[in-house]
């Protein structure tokens, strides 16, 4: 194999790690969709109970909290959606719920953003979602708690807000599949590894934002997490 590339190329983008100096890297995202049942119905579709499922975006699509990103192209109905986010800390394949979450880092808040005209015109014609939800700097994620340091899931609030005004507010408890149910079941498909973050779908209230908007967001006992929409390139 040829060791010198033909043009340089990127590093893997970083998380912060509460109590850590050194960053954890994202190797891959994977998404699971429908994971609200509110939230399924304001799309207008059904829950499938029988398993999750997952689209993906790429790892080079990672942002770090308090950025601002660009209004992307090809969109008039650019959505956030908030989401807990679960951080792979050691290699899963094939694992039960018990060893599942024991691969299990640390948890993040995040955000999905995602062109809603486009996912929705692709899912009407039973077509990827790739053009919504694999958008340039789309998966916006804020500092990662040490699953220890966080505790058992459940409780806790999910909330965002924009521009100070409450859209999403829910609770973790509301998630249809839980993080050791997600991670068991994707790790029948790959060999789950460090650097693989999963962002677990969003509450009811997602909705459309514009240059000039600031989006905040939290989870009870995480770091929140902040984005900045600029002008459109």
């Amino acid at each position: 194999m040829t060791k010198e590339a033909l043009f340089p190329s990127p590093a893997w983008p970083t998380i912060p790690v509460e109590g850590e100096s050194a960053g954890y890297p994202v190797h891959r995202i994977f998404c699971v969709g429908r994971n609200y049942a509110a939230h399924a119905a304001e799309m207008g579709v059904e829950v499938d109970r029988e398993a999750p499922f997952y689209f993906t975006k790429s790892a080079l699509m990672a942002q770090p909290s308090d950025t601002t990103i660009a209004y992307p192209p090809g969109t008039e109905n650019f959505h956030y959606e908030m989401e807990l986010v679960i951080v792979i800390g050691s290699p899963v394949f094939r694992a039960d719920r018990t060893a599942a979450q024991a691969a299990i880092y640390g948890y993040a808040c995040g955000l999905d953003m995602t062109r809603r005209d486009l996912q929705l015109a692709a899912r009407a014609k039973q077509r990827p979602w790739d053009l919504g939800k694999d958008v340039e700097q789309s998966a916006v994620i804020a500092g990662i708690t040490k699953a220890k340091a966080f505790g058992a899931l459940g409780p806790q609030r999910i909330h965002l807000e924009v521009n100070g005004e409450v859209k999403q507010d829910a609770h973790l408890s509301d998630l249809i599949w839980k993080v050791d149910e997600i991670v068991s079941d994707l790790s029948k498909f790959y060999h789950l590894a460090p650097g693989d973050v999963i962002m677990t779908g969003t509450p009811a209230g997602v909705g459309p934002v514009v240059s000039g908007d600031v989006i905040t967001g939290g989870i009870e006992g995480l770091q929140p997490v902040k984005l900045s929409i600029g002008a459109a390139e």
